[in-house]
């Protein structure tokens, strides 16, 4: 097995792989209690391995660790090195040992074949680091510049770098849980609430219980605009819940033969999708584009472990009400909605970054009923991101929708009798569009000079509809 400083073709290349013990910004960022530490599994090729792609490790077992490759040493060694702080501005860090490593006896000494602890590092180190205290969404970084040492570790000059002076040949593929415990909720609206449950019998909110293991759910209870001279009986609202189980996908292809950036890659989000939601009453007209409401702010900071590398993943969500009627008509349909969904962007040598959205979702009618003339369609949707280490990467928007529509006729003949004939339908559907974004580049691939659409995936079916005649 090659030793990583061969990998990075630079003599005496050390790559740190560090995971903040400090604060961060962002509570409960890591994943599931109890996972296990991955480890490169045997090599694929003459000089590459193939690394497991897994949650991190929480609590005592956190990746505080140090990944150091000497020659002759084979797998990167861990220390108890970690990010103390960083100035995104000037680029400074200051990378500091452990609590217990920095109070231990001077007259200890590192085992044979170890290094210490608390080495100082050197010009040409990467630095992967899990959130630590001045970089919230993670930091991957390359030494410019020893400064010196300070009270609280050695101070250093950062630059920007990429996964691929990381990770090089090897490879690595894997889809990691979003643990829904590190998901920060911030309510939009009120009668908004968040549940979740995950192993080890842990549950939160009102619906905890209710929930299979690793899903999170929002329940919502929000008032649209009613129609101008509509009647108190018509008052029109939304209200029902989202439930998703989200998953982090990560691939990466090394390029053999020592090529700047990987032969493929990938970065993505998928997940199972359901919701049970009402839309009733006479919504207001939309003037322009359809009333959107956001109701909910989601935020995740999932680290997942790449070998001996911390990858930090920026996932965002933001649920949505989006109500598009003339209204005329009143609605009262609730439906079922279920399903699945994979939003991402895929790279491949020679063909560069390409889109990726697939969905497949059911809905069925609980109950519907229209009245008079005139449309309604309504979504409860949320807008995604994904991104590495602070940067976007891909925007998705996904949003399953119903639609309704009624016509009547009115008839009146010479001896005084009348007749109202019509027809109502309704039809369940989604909507699901994004974007890649330039920050992609952060796998080391060619830089795209404009935002890649993933292109519109729209499905609609067929619901309930009838006739009415008097």
């Amino acid at each position: 097995m090659r030793t990583l400083a061969r990998r990075l073709l630079i003599p005496g290349l050390t790559t740190l792989a560090l995971a903040a013990t400090g604060c961060s910004s962002t509570p409960h960022t890591t994943a599931a209690d109890g996972a296990k530490t991955p480890t490169a599994s045997a090599s694929t090729a003459e000089g590459a391995e193939q690394l497991d792609v897994a949650a991190a490790p929480q609590g005592s077992a956190a990746p505080t660790a140090v990944a150091r490759a000497r020659s002759g040493k084979g797998q990167p060694e861990k220390s108890s090195l970690k990010v103390a702080s960083y100035d995104k501005e000037s680029g400074r860090a200051v990378i500091s040992a452990a609590p217990q490593e920095r109070t231990s006896s001077p007259s200890h000494s590192p085992s044979p074949g170890k290094t210490a602890p608390d080495q100082p590092v050197a010009v040409d180190d990467v630095i992967a680091s899990a959130p630590a205290p001045g970089a919230p969404d993670g930091l991957l970084a390359k030494v410019t510049e020893v400064v010196g040492k300070t009270d609280r570790g050695t101070e250093v000059k950062t630059a920007p770098t990429t996964l691929a002076s990381v990770l090089k040949e090897d490879k690595a593929d894997g889809k990691v849980p979003v643990d829904p415990s590190a998901v920060t909720v911030e309510p939009l609206m009120k009668g908004v609430t968040f549940s979740w449950a995950k192993g080890e019998g842990l549950k939160f909110g009102p619906k905890g219980g209710e929930l299979p293991l690793g899903n999170l759910r929002l329940d919502v209870n929000a008032a649209v605009d009613t129609a101008e001279g509509a009647p108190a009986s018509a008052g029109a609202s939304v209200s029902g819940f989202v439930q998703l189980a989200p998953k982090v996908e990560f691939s990466y292809n090394g390029r053999s033969g020592g090529g700047i950036g990987p032969d493929s890659a990938f970065l993505g989000m998928s997940g199972d999708w359901s919701s049970q939601w009402e839309l009733k009453g006479r919504a207001a007209a939309s003037t322009g584009a359809p009333k959107r409401i956001p109701f909910a702010k989601l935020h995740s900071d999932p680290v997942i472990q790449v070998g001996p590398v911390p990858v930090v993943v920026n996932l965002d969500l933001t649920c949505y009400v989006q109500v598009e009627a003339d209204g005329r008509v009143t609605l009262d349909v609730q439906q079922d909605v279920k399903g699945d969904f994979r939003v991402g962007g895929s790279y491949a040598s020679g063909k560069g970054w390409t889109p990726v959205s697939t969905s497949a979702v059911q809905s069925s009618p609980v109950k519907a009923s229209v009245t008079a003339t005139g449309r309604v369609k309504g979504a409860l949707g949320a807008e995604a991101s994904v991104g590495l280490y602070g940067a976007v990467g891909v925007s998705a928007d996904f949003a399953p929708y119903l639609r309704g529509e009624a016509d009547a006729k009115a008839t009146a003949s010479t001896d005084g009798k009348t007749s109202v004939s019509g027809s109502w339908a309704l039809y369940g559907g989604f909507d699901l569009s994004g974007q890649l974004h330039l920050q992609l580049a952060l796998f080391g691939t060619p830089v795209f000079e404009r935002r890649i659409p993933l292109g519109t995936l729209n499905r609609e079916w067929p619901l309930a509809g009838g006739q009415t005649a008097r």
